[in-house]
């Protein structure tokens, strides 16, 4: 599935499934150890990057016309919504896109989801945000802000529920590397 697209850049190690749907794979990144379930649709007008040993879920979406970054050992559950862009629905203008453009008023932004951060089934998260470094999200949350690192979240709007443990995480992380070695891409830290 791999030859269909003609990737900015792809690693090792990279599984799309057939019924997966990438429009403008020119835009896209892809580092090692990476699997794209099928059923994940992925629009990248903008820069995507997506990092080593990623995985996302059947049934996500990543749209919105924003720019979209996935850390390293991040995973996306099924049925999320990452939204990088949106009309704004206060009356700025005409909505979708069907309009042209100088009629609407369209926020572009982007979605950072950091290493080792996990978004439950279901999720959305909104243009904007920033999913900290191993925060984890709960199944059918909506994050509108903002997330710090290792901290599990959860809800409507997404309130803090607890800490993550991280010692055993990065533990293995540095276990994997030294087992495995360290894949030739890492996305960390890309977004100024």
């Amino acid at each position: 599935m791999l030859s269909e697209y003609k990737f900015k850049s792809v690693g090792e190690n990279v599984t799309i499934y057939p019924l997966a749907k990438i429009v403008g794979a020119e835009n896209v990144e892809i580092g090692s150890n990476v699997i794209i379930d099928d059923y994940v649709f992925i629009v990248a007008t903008r820069p995507v990057f997506i990092g080593n040993y990623v995985h996302v879920a059947s049934f996500t979406s990543i749209t919105g016309g924003g720019e979209c970054y996935l850390e390293d050992f991040c995973g996306l559950s099924s049925g999320i919504r990452v939204v990088t862009g949106s009309d704004d629905f206060l009356g700025l203008g005409l909505t979708n896109p069907t309009i042209p453009s100088e009629f609407r008023a369209v926020k572009r932004s982007y979605v950072e989801i950091k290493a080792h951060a996990i978004i439950g089934a279901n999720s959305v998260i909104l243009p904007g945000v920033t999913v900290g470094v191993g925060a984890a999200v709960g199944a059918g949350s909506v994050v509108r802000k903002s997330l710090d690192p290792w901290n599990i979240y959860a809800g409507n709007d997404a309130r803090l529920i607890g800490e993550r443990r991280r010692d055993r995480i990065l533990r293995y992380e540095q276990e994997l590397y030294l087992r495995y070695g360290t894949p030739p891409r890492c996305f960390r830290d890309l977004r100024p």
